[in-house]
């Protein structure tokens, strides 16, 4: 019996039988689309936390150094106050940092705060995220000026009080209006705009758009954010093969500054957006490790409830192999029919599994923040595990479909 021929008979099976059908392959469908809709949406998550995410809160290839690291809310109680006890970083630190490194490369640093921002018609944002930086600071941010230009070194180094807006600012405040060269109103002092930060767009489903930058020597120094302290030091290199010598190099240097000894731990960290996201990369590899088990479960129901219905399948057709038998159908043809069906049969609901994956992957993403995105080896892998449910569950049964005697077969009603 050929392939293609056993296929024909199990489908028309599966047409005769379609709730017994339905309810053979429900473990199967189950296990898929768990499978599907969980690796989708990790992928979108994984995707978007490595290429979007990463970009836009820490910038590409770039080593930034911090007084506390990105993963303290983490940790316990007793390291996170062994954290606040260590030295602020100083604006003094980033100029001495810019002098001495050697790898190719920008430097900036910021510190940033919430205060109100207004305009002259006394429309204002009262929680605006308000950020002081160096000049460079757009570079590695790769922030795009959508209208109007960033500020310059010379006007970083005077403190000209000049601000760039973020585009959920510019809305509330100039709808319709292109602001610069207008005033702005920070914490109560009055900056002049020049220019218009490209959509950011969201993280998580938050607007990461709600924000300003202005030099940050300019009169916000002191006020929004403490006198020269800089929150951030990030320094920039041209490509990723950079980024581990630039991140021995700064914290050599910053060790240097902050005169450590050999053997004691530093009072500063120093982090890539790679290792931001470690705790990220933890989780998602424990996802993964996890989902064959928990899948595995259902799949596992599902290959019994194939088995038996297979079985009961014989059962009712043990006529119909005693006739095949006797004009001439050998044992690896029963065999192989049997087998197919079952492979045939648990295939089908592989491929619903899929499609009610991909589905209620696209809902999730609809009715919450977490991106999804299909990935044609997660699709291969379900049909894969579909079928080859289908074709373990049906051995026994065509084991012994193919053991029939003929005669006892025909005999039998």
């Amino acid at each position: 019996m050929e392939i293609r021929e056993a296929v024909v008979i199990a489908l028309a099976m599966i047409r005769a039988n379609k709730l017994r059908a339905f309810f053979t392959v429900l473990g199967t469908v189950v296990g898929v689309t768990f499978l599907i809709a969980v690796i989708t949406v990790l992928k979108g998550m994984d995707a978007y936390m490595k290429e979007d995410f990463a970009g836009k809160m820490f910038g590409f290839n770039t080593v930034t150094v911090r007084r506390i690291p990105q993963e303290e809310g983490f940790n316990d109680d007793t390291r996170r106050r062994a954290w606040l006890r260590r030295p602020r970083l100083q604006v003094a630190d980033a100029e001495w940092l810019r002098e001495r490194v050697r790898t190719p490369g920008m430097l900036a640093y910021n510190s940033s705060g919430v205060a109100p921002v207004g305009n002259a018609r006394g429309k204002s944002v009262k929680n605006a995220w308000i950020v002081g930086s160096s000049a460079s600071f757009f570079r590695i941010r790769d922030f795009e000026v959508a209208d109007g230009r960033p500020f310059s070194e010379q006007e970083a180094d005077r403190g000209t009080p000049v601000v760039v807006l973020g585009h959920d600012v510019v809305q509330r405040l100039f709808p319709g209006v292109n602001p610069v060269g207008k005033t702005v109103r920070l914490a109560g002092f009055p900056y002049r705009v020049i220019g218009v930060l490209e959509k950011q767009g969201t993280v998580f489903g938050q607007s990461v758009d709600n924000f300003v930058v202005a030099p940050f020597r300019s009169p916000i120094n002191g006020s929004i954010y403490r006198h020269n302290v800089a929150e951030e030091i990030s320094f920039k290199v041209p490509n990723q093969t950079l980024v581990p010598v630039a991140m021995n190099e700064m914290e050599g240097l910053m060790r240097i500054r902050h005169r450590l000894r050999p053997g004691v731990e530093s009072d500063f960290a120093v982090e890539t957006s790679e290792s931001v996201l470690g705790f990220w990369n933890k989780i998602s590899s424990f996802l993964i490790i996890a989902l064959p088990f928990l899948v595995g479960v259902s799949l596992v129901v599902g290959a019994v409830v194939i088995m038996n219905i297979m079985l009961v399948s014989v059962s009712e057709r043990t006529r119909e192999i005693g006739v095949r038998k006797s004009l001439g159908a050998r044992r690896r043809d029963i065999l192989m029919q049997f087998i197919i069906e079952a492979g045939t049969l648990s295939g089908a609901g592989g491929v619903i599994g899929i499609l009610l994956g991909l589905g209620l992957a696209a809902l999730v993403t609809a009715v919450s923040p977490l991106p999804a995105r299909v990935s044609p080896a997660s699709i291969g892998l379900g049909l894969a595990l579909g079928v080859g449910v289908g074709l373990a569950a049906g051995v026994y049964p065509a084991w012994r479909a193919a053991r029939l005697d003929p005669i006892v077969a025909l005999r039998s009603e």
